[in-house]
């Protein structure tokens, strides 16, 4: 993921370009975990560093806009960018392991039947 990271974000911007993936699910991830590095050690490099550093950006783009096990709903999605950035910056943090972008996936894709469940919407007349 950290090889060439201008190569990734040129595939970010073809898919959305052609609408294949939401442009707000990388984003919300990736500008989670930048929000909680700049908040923990208040330095920016620091926090960009670790936005570039690692899978971040691969699994971001690639992996968390995936359709089979990513929710349906775009508030599902919302919520599971979110998660995965959360989880991503515990894991780098806390627990000193250099890549938590897999698990992070992974914990989230056990999630999303309850994330699309909280995020459907109601029928009309429904209660």
């Amino acid at each position: 993921g950290e090889g060439c990271i201008a190569a990734l974000l040129l595939g970010y911007v073809y898919l959305v370009a052609r609408r294949v993936i939401k442009w707000y699910v990388p984003a919300i991830f990736m500008g989670t975990v930048f929000a909680c590095y700049l908040v923990a050690t208040g330095d920016p490099s620091f926090a960009l560093y670790e936005l570039m550093a690692g899978g971040l950006v691969l699994g971001a783009v690639f992996m968390a806009t995936d359709y089979v096990t990513t929710p349906i709903t775009n508030g599902g999605k919302m919520l599971f960018a979110l998660g995965c950035g959360l989880i991503t910056f515990v894991i780098r943090y806390f627990c000193a392991y250099p890549e938590g972008v897999s698990f992070s996936i992974l914990a989230m894709n056990i999630l999303s039947p309850l994330l699309e469940k909280w995020t459907a919407k109601k029928p009309l007349g429904g209660s």
